[in-house]
């Protein structure tokens, strides 16, 4: 299913963009494949401000940082969820402004069988503050709504500007390609949960740390959770044509993309083939995968 990404969202790299009345936006220097154009660190308030996902640890975007808010106080640090990406340069920008960290927990918190997570995880993130599915963060005139949505990380929390029926949906869902879920941290089925959890709000409009807005959400959520359940199909018809192996599913499953994208995406297939196997719908030995009898 063809899902209508926004790919036309762009702006100079470390400049404020001002994206709504409360909201505006800085693009980090950090495009790449994970990442399309970089991450978009959004601003929210006035005049005392909050942030989300501070981004990367790059000396020129803390200094874009730093310059987006002469006339502002930073007030509150929001972390989506702790990748490389998205979470280190909070620690300077605390440092910096006195503001406290904001988040479910540190890496892996929201995992029961403990901290050993995926490559590309900021192990050195502890939030100031933790918190959980619908603690309620003020702001100087507006609040923020956490929505714990977990998938693509175990510790995923989106953040709903309620003034604004606007969602910050860090990583869960993106606004230019559909989201890589990588076990062990990853998990298929919390994120479809978390899908369909999205699905039933009432947000008017979707704000990703990568890629444009998405002005329509219920349509563009039903297409992802489609492209979910096409991927599922496209497995298990490997499995009946004789395609026993990861790598032989990604060959052909993405025989289109883009190679570099291959290693993410046998951790997708992985992610899918651990939800199928809960299910009882498949059954694996020495790393190959049958239809379960």
């Amino acid at each position: 299913m063809a899902i209508p990404f926004d790919r036309n969202f762009d702006a100079p790299y470390g400049e404020r963009v001002e994206v709504s009345p409360l909201v505006s936006r800085v693009l980090a220097n950090n495009p790449g494949p994970f990442t399309f154009k970089g991450t978009g660190v959004y601003i929210v308030g006035a005049r005392d401000a909050m942030v989300i996902d501070p981004g990367p640890l790059l000396p020129d975007h803390l200094e874009a940082l730093k310059r987006a808010f002469q006339g502002k106080r930073v007030s509150h640090i929001l972390v989506t969820h702790t990748h490389t990406d998205h979470s280190p340069a909070a620690q300077p920008l605390k440092e910096w402004s006195g503001a406290k960290t904001y988040a479910f927990g540190p890496h892996g918190s929201g995992r029961e069988e403990g901290p050993k997570v995926e490559e590309g995880g900021d192990r050195d993130f502890v939030p100031d503050v933790r918190v959980k599915d619908g603690d309620i963060i003020e702001g100087d005139g507006f609040s923020m709504e956490c929505v714990y949505t977990p998938g693509h990380t175990s510790n995923h929390m989106c953040f709903a500007l309620r003034e604004e029926r606007a969602l910050f949906t860090g990583d869960h869902v993106m606004g230019w390609s559909t989201t890589v879920v990588t076990p062990p941290d990853g998990d298929m089925a919390q994120y479809m949960a978390s899908l369909r959890k999205l699905r039933a709000r009432n947000d008017a409009i979707l704000w990703p740390t990568h890629g444009g807005p998405v002005r329509d959400p219920k349509p563009f959520l039903d297409a992802y959770i489609e492209h979910r359940l096409e991927r599922e199909a496209q497995i298990l018809a490997c499995l009946y044509d004789d395609i026993h192996t990861i790598p032989e599913m990604v060959a052909r499953i993405y025989a289109d993309v883009d190679k570099r994208l291959h290693p993410a995406a046998a951790r997708s297939v992985l992610a899918h083939l651990i939800q199928l196997e809960r299910e009882g719908k498949v059954a694996e030995e020495g790393g190959r995968y049958e239809i379960a009898p």
